[in-house]
């Protein structure tokens, strides 16, 4: 009959057994620390090994290998994963050489590196190991984006002239945040509900539309209450955004008005002569490449979310009142926007230009 060897004998100092008891009972770390732990205590207080896997839910050879190794490296046993079969087949200089590759152009008739090309590109190197590289490296081959920096070399001062106009308006004034939505279609589309056959129901249209023409909607955010007032025109010229502003500053003739402009050609021209007859006027520009700083954006993008997206028209006239109707309900409720900088830990884009 063949003979069982003795278990391991573990004997833990104060200092080990409260290190160990801290481990097991953090919630912190990993799980298998955890089980590692719970295995060496139980060992020190006497259990078989047989008992130990029971109670930590684990095979016997697994509660047996962390007793042995915890016998004869301590703490480091735990973390130590032993040996794990043959040498890693890639190493830090394929890694480089993926990335160096990245550096490259494409091969011809591609627009842009894949898995596969890059296996492919560099011959001995497996495609799954490819994908595995550029996870752990957080590179993502297919996700874009898109930046757009200013390079006014005055753009700290003008931001900080008109965000001063948001934060606190001259006293008694009227602060209006001008632009135009160019060319906006008027679309006629099949729509209605789909039934699918799963039992869901969605909104739906048709892929295809007929065009009806187009208009130009130019717009004034008044900032201190939040209202939109709109004026529909057929072209965006000089003298449909002085016909604008004429209607828009008589409304307010008597009071001083500051209006935030991005840099469109057709906001600056022989401004000067407009700015003289309307002496309470004030134009005040974007810093180049930063119209985001205009808030009457914001609001643009409702308009396109809320009403434009997804709607069909017969006619430009039929699109016209669409938008009258959708600006008349939303100043009703309208408020003012809240416009402050929250904290973000965002890392900046470094754009590379290697494929240029």
């Amino acid at each position: 009959m063949r003979s069982i060897p003795d278990a391991t004998v573990i004997t833990l100092t104060d200092l080990e057994r409260a290190e160990l008891e801290g481990l097991a009972r953090s919630m912190k770390g990993e799980h298998r620390l955890r089980q590692r732990a719970r295995i060496v205590l139980l060992a020190s207080d006497g259990a078989p090994t047989r008992q130990i896997a029971r109670t930590v839910g684990c095979t016997i050879g697994t509660a047996s290998k962390w007793r042995v190794r915890y016998a004869v490296k301590r703490m480091a046993g735990l973390d130590d994963t032993g040996e794990r079969g043959a040498e890693p087949k890639y190493g830090s200089e394929h890694d480089a050489r993926i990335l160096a590759l990245l550096d490259q152009k494409p091969p011809a008739g591609y627009a842009n590196w894949t898995g596969p090309l890059l296996a492919k590109a560099l011959g001995d190197i497996h495609v799954q190991y490819v994908w595995r590289f550029l996870r752990a490296q957080k590179i993502d081959l297919s996700g874009r984006k898109s930046w757009c920096e200013s390079n006014d070399p005055d753009f700290v001062a003008k931001a900080a002239e008109i965000v001063g106009l948001y934060m606190a308006p001259p006293d008694g004034a009227i602060v209006l945040a001008v632009d135009e939505k160019p060319s906006i279609q008027a679309l006629e589309r099949a729509q209605g509900y789909l039934k699918l056959p799963n039992g869901r129901a969605m909104t739906g249209q048709s892929h295809d539309y007929k065009r009806h023409g187009t208009t130009t909607l130019f717009a004034a955010l008044e900032l201190s209450s939040g209202k939109v007032v709109g004026r529909h025109y057929n072209r965006r010229r000089r003298v449909e955004f002085l016909d604008f502003m004429n209607k828009v500053v008589a409304d307010f003739s008597h009071r001083e008005i500051h209006v935030v402009l991005d840099n469109l050609s057709t906001h600056k021209p022989k401004r000067d002569m407009w700015l003289k007859r309307h002496k309470n006027v004030h134009f005040h520009f974007t810093p180049t490449h930063a119209s985001w700083l205009n808030q009457v954006e914001i609001w643009f993008s409702i308009l396109s979310g809320k009403s434009l997206d997804g709607a069909s028209f017969q006619s430009v006239p039929e699109l016209v009142a669409h938008v009258e109707a959708f600006i008349a309900d939303y100043n009703e409720t309208a408020r003012p926007f809240v416009w402050t900088k929250s904290e973000v830990h965002q890392k900046r884009l470094k754009p590379c230009f290697a494929n240029q």
